[in-house]
């Protein structure tokens, strides 16, 4: 599935990932392949993306949260999200 998340700034992140996990109103909640489409508000935390890799490009905007898997995280304040047919957008501060 492709996700993009964005900043008013730049681009954080555009690729395909496995899968993201993010900071809802809610808790925390698990977006995977072929999900429902959902738009929902994003409080502060850690977008967590699922993947194989990162292009270098966005590399730097990411932790790595341990050296076994492939997660990578990014700080977020707020934010929201939209997702449909495989195609996510993450629009964040």
């Amino acid at each position: 599935m492709n996700i993009k998340i964005l900043t008013p700034e730049y681009v954080v992140f555009e690729g395909e990932v496995n899968s993201v996990l993010l900071p809802g109103k809610n808790g925390e909640f698990h977006i995977m392949k072929n999900h429902a489409g959902i738009v929902s508000s994003l409080m502060g935390g850690k977008v967590k993306l699922f993947a194989n890799s990162i292009d270098e490009a966005y590399a730097k905007n990411f932790t790595k949260e341990n050296e076994k898997d492939s997660v990578f995280s990014y700080l977020i304040k707020s934010g929201v999200v939209e997702f449909n047919h495989n195609k996510g957008i993450i629009l964040c501060e």
